[in-house]
């Protein structure tokens, strides 16, 4: 522990305490958990943002149109400018939906249902009453949400940064303590290497049991997909790379191993892009005759700018992979999903 983390130490024995007695009233039922006729999915972490959730949803939104299931995904909505709940559609932008929920709406449009409310126990019901034929409800960064008691809970967590090596708020980034990876149904390593040895895996999963002994576990891995033009279409040899997501480092990496990567911006998770920063990036790209690529969460905003528009402007999909063992993740998805007839 460094000589900073020593000294916020105090306050994570505070936070601990805090998150340690909420979950307590939950755990004796002096708050209720509403379990409901529903297959619902949770998908979260215990850290703080960047342990690849979004394309775990979008995993599972693929497996479940392939079986022709009505799927809805349910999430905050975090940055969004609106309150309540709210159902997607043609119209919405990040600014009334949140930059992960737009990328399922645009991505998908009528293939699913793409909602948004701070309470997921309040927005349930208002997306059944708006199709009661739902077969599976995704639940977006849902894990500390005890309000709802999930069908199955997928607990995720980075190779690079696993939780049994963390620490709680403020001195590390879990928003409560190791133990309550004792909740997950499964617990999947994300952003692990292609060439993941299987003696590394079975010490993570050793080290993993020792806060929950039985449950599943999985590695993952992050690909890329092709480029995906939201400009002129025109591919160049020099790369103008922008980031705005909670880990930056796995994505400008893969550009400097694949393109002639001239300057890199890094952003926080979320920004919110103002026109003269777009502009001083154009004004960057037209000097280096570079193209600008980004990550598709940040394609959901910068694709509203004219000006990058009319230029060479990518952005690059990814989908995660599982190193092993991808039929039984999902075999116990299904059989966790068939305690409810409609699915």
């Amino acid at each position: 522990m460094a000589w900073w983390q020593l000294i916020l130490f105090p306050f994570a024995l505070i936070y601990d305490l805090i998150t340690r007695f909420r979950n307590h009233l939950y755990n004796i039922q002096q708050r209720t958990s509403i379990k409901f006729e529903a297959n619902v999915i949770g998908v979260g972490n215990l850290e703080v943002g960047g342990t690849g959730k979004s394309p775990m949803i979008d995993f599972l939104i693929q497996y479940f149109l392939s079986k022709n299931r009505q799927i809805a995904t349910l999430s905050r909505g975090y940055g969004r400018k609106t309150r309540g709940f709210r159902l997607g559609s043609s119209s919405d932008t990040a600014a009334t939906l949140g930059d992960e929920p737009m990328i399922y709406q645009k991505k998908y449009r009528d293939q699913i249902s793409v909602a948004v409310a701070e309470a997921r126990a309040i927005g349930i019901p208002y997306l059944l009453a708006h199709n009661n034929d739902i077969d599976v409800i995704l639940l977006d960064d849902a894990y500390q949400h005890r309000s709802v008691e999930p069908s199955l809970s997928i607990l995720l967590s980075t190779y690079k940064n696993p939780f049994f090596d963390d620490f709680l708020l403020p001195t590390g980034r879990l928003r409560e303590a190791r133990q309550g990876a004792r909740r997950a149904d499964i617990i999947c390593f994300t952003k692990a290497p292609i060439d993941m040895s299987d003696q590394e895996q079975q010490q993570m999963i050793a080290r993993t049991r020792s806060y929950h002994p039985n449950v599943p576990i999985f590695f993952t891995h992050i690909a890329y997909a092709p480029l995906i033009s939201f400009g002129t279409a025109k591919t160049k040899q020099k790369v103008i790379g922008i980031g705005g997501i909670a880990d930056n480092q796995v994505f400008e990496s893969y550009l400097k191993s694949n393109f002639e990567v001239v300057k890199f911006y890094k952003f926080a998770d979320h920004h919110d892009y103002k026109a003269d920063e777009i502009n001083k990036i154009v004004e960057v790209m037209v000097h280096h005759e570079a193209m600008l690529v980004t990550t598709e969460k940040d394609f959901i905003k910068l694709g509203d700018f004219e000006n990058l528009r009319a230029k060479s402007c990518f952005y690059l999909p990814i989908e995660i992979k599982f190193i092993k063992g991808q039929s039984n993740f999902l075999k116990l998805v299904d059989d966790a999903m068939k305690k409810y007839p409609r699915y």
